[in-house]
């Protein structure tokens, strides 16, 4: 059967919406290694066509919707059909068309995984749609995905849901997957926006021994914390950090403040990921006692751990998600 044949087969089915879930790295001390998927989620609409390129956007990122080839998640979804080409030993090629709709609930440029998100809801997409899809497997959609965002810290869960341990080694990017015992987490997100780029660039090259060693420890007390559910008092102590939130202060200092005001308060609170958004280790109903410190100028999330990462939804076929 020829390419032509199978993408009009495919073309001929209905689209493929995948569901993929915010997500909160480092977690405090987890530097580049510890991720959270988190219950708020984009849906990704991803559907063959007989020709031409369309994409909607509703949204966050609606502003993005005109850029065409050069859209993220078509860019995405053109190399995993190109891996799938390649480790299938088919000779597909691009379909004919795309038609993409975006409802984009992940603030954008705030630390909680937008572009993973979008990363992998296109390989999780591209290997429902392609014929040869079960070639890309977990293992491999996890490379792929480090590849294109440049660190799997947030993809890991973003593909895995719950918490994750990811690291890089010999053979490429790995990650291990756990339960975590902690009911809710609230999210603390800001109006102004912060490229992870910018948060990145005030990184030192390198750090004292002792910090390195006091995070080291603090990021192994954090997973028997949050897989073991030691309480407060724990986690206070878990998330501590001395390799990259202080660096980071100068270019988000009111959340810098917001974590110093609920930490002295006995709160464990952190910055996700490049932050801005300030994440919390407590539960909705601590909120209200939590106003003074938090103050105005913050969208407040309460958010549970995603107990899965992204998924197809109504999956027509059977296909892993």
């Amino acid at each position: 059967m020829t390419a032509d044949r199978d993408w009009a087969r495919v073309a001929a089915g209905p689209p493929v919406t995948v569901r993929a879930p915010a997500t909160s790295a480092n977690l405090g001390p987890g530097f580049d290694s510890l991720g959270l998927a988190l219950s708020l989620y984009d849906d990704v609409e991803v559907a063959v066509t007989s020709g031409g390129l369309a994409i909607e956007v509703d949204g966050e990122g609606a502003e993005v919707a005109g850029r065409g080839e050069r859209h993220l998640i078509v860019q995405v979804l053109r190399r995993a059909f190109g891996l799938l080409d390649e480790l299938a030993g088919t000779d597909l090629g691009q379909p004919p068309g795309l038609r993409l709709r975006c409802a984009n609930r992940i603030p954008h440029s705030r630390g909680l995984g937008s572009s993973s998100a979008a990363i992998v809801a296109g390989i999780v997409a591209a290997r429902h749609l392609h014929p040869a899809g079960a070639a890309l497997d977990d293992a491999a959609a996890l490379r792929l995905a480090t590849e294109i965002e440049g660190h799997p810290d947030n993809v890991a869960p973003c593909l895995s849901g719950g918490l994750t341990i990811a690291w890089t080694g010999g053979t490429g990017p790995r990650s291990v997957r756990l339960e975590p015992r902690i009911d809710q987490v609230t999210a603390f997100v800001p109006e102004r926006r912060l490229a992870t780029e910018q948060a990145r660039g005030l990184l030192p090259a390198t750090v004292p021994h002792g910090d390195a060693a006091a995070n080291a420890a603090r990021a192994a007390l954090l997973i028997a914390a949050l897989t073991e559910g030691l309480g407060t008092d724990v986690l206070l102590e878990a998330t501590e950090d001395r390799l990259h939130q202080d660096h980071r202060a100068p270019a988000m200092p009111e959340s810098a403040e917001l974590v110093a005001r609920l930490r002295g308060k006995g709160v464990p609170a952190v910055i996700s990921g490049a932050g801005p958004t300030v994440l919390v280790f407590t539960s909705s109903a601590r909120l209200d006692s939590m106003s003074a410190e938090v103050g105005n100028g913050w969208h407040i999330h309460p958010l549970n751990v995603a107990p899965h990462g992204a998924h197809v939804q109504h999956d027509r076929s059977g296909a892993r998600p």
